[in-house]
């Protein structure tokens, strides 16, 4: 299995960063790959490709505000969104979550 995703708050600075972090933990954690492109106040790190985009099993947007490049995720139905907090509070048990939300689609 294969997560990116796209973190963002809304100064750019630790919500973003903190929320990446507990993604590619939680992600490790079930053995899974992740890539999370960063939208902070230092500019964008770590950008998906759209090869990227097109093999992963979960795409996460974990944001406060509107990210960049939004558009790219539009139409496919195994996006998860939420806001940074939840990812930074307790990332094991949101990750579970998005599996479930995009299994129901």
């Amino acid at each position: 299995m294969k997560i990116v995703g796209v973190t963002s708050c809304s100064t750019g600075i630790a919500h973003t960063y903190m929320a990446a972090e507990g993604i590619k933990k939680a992600a490790k954690k079930l053995g899974y790959k992740s890539k999370i492109e960063t939208q902070g106040s230092i500019g964008t790190e770590d950008k998906l490709s759209e090869k990227d985009i097109a093999d992963a099993d979960l795409i996460i947007i974990s944001s406060d505000v509107s990210i960049a490049g939004k558009e790219r995720f539009d139409g496919l139905d195994k996006v998860y969104k939420t806001g940074s907090e939840p990812f930074i509070v307790d990332a094991d048990n949101t990750l579970k979550s998005a599996f479930e939300s995009i299994e129901e689609h």
